[in-house]
């Protein structure tokens, strides 16, 4: 993910996005159609939520004056789609773990990237807002957009993705559709946990039992 996002450079091969080398491409270029979600984000700027977001619209911006009605209006959209109207002017610091990730997904979704990076998306949220960000995610995929996630919650991540790559040490175990990928033999083998896989309908969901020692 950082390869893709331009913080590392691939030891070897090329990453292309619409045929464009990104290593090749300035850095406001790549902001335009690849947005990062990080799990976290540095506090030390005092931003407040709203202007967090605004910062989204940057790579689109032509000229000096950069908060245009547009611009203000995909903004509040975001603000909207995530719930964020009652902390558009708390700061940043002020906020808890999944009100913060929820910004942070506010302001990637108004860059309206090609490709969006999201690490960790659901982990420092309720069992709601879990939900809710995993369904916005699948709803900006099935309009195109290209959602890479890191991710350790093995439900969500069958429930809502649509390809899997499993990893170890660094090291692809697997790859391919969730119920292919997330089988009970191979997660007791890379983490030394027993669990119950359960079927319904195209879905699946791991119950952990015991830890292997």
């Amino acid at each position: 993910m950082r390869c893709i996002n331009g913080l590392l450079r691939p030891q070897r091969g090329t990453i292309t996005i619409d045929g464009k080398n990104i290593e090749k491409m300035k850095i406001k270029d790549v902001a335009k159609i690849c947005a990062n979600v990080p799990a976290d984000c540095n506090e030390d700027f005092n931003l407040t939520v709203q202007e967090l977001i605004f910062l989204g619209r940057y790579p689109h911006v032509d000229g000096m004056w950069w908060e245009s009605k547009r611009d203000e209006g995909i903004v509040l959209e975001a603000i909207k789609q995530f719930k964020l109207e009652h902390l558009v002017d708390r700061r940043l610091n002020e906020l808890s773990s999944g009100e913060k990730e929820r910004a942070l997904l506010a302001k990637a979704i108004v860059q309206k990237p090609k490709v969006l990076l999201a690490d960790e998306p659901s982990a420092h949220l309720d069992l709601r807002y879990k939900l809710e960000v995993m369904e916005n995610l699948k709803e900006m995929a099935s309009q195109g957009v290209t959602v890479i996630t890191a991710s350790h919650d093995m439900n969500l991540t069958s429930k809502f993705c649509d390809r899997v790559v499993m990893l170890s040490e660094g090291r692809i175990i697997a790859a391919g559709k969730p119920s292919e990928v997330i089988t009970e033999e191979r997660i007791r083998e890379i983490y030394n946990v027993e669990v119950s896989i359960f079927k319904d309908g195209d879905e699946i969901f791991a119950i952990p039992r015991r830890s292997i020692r």
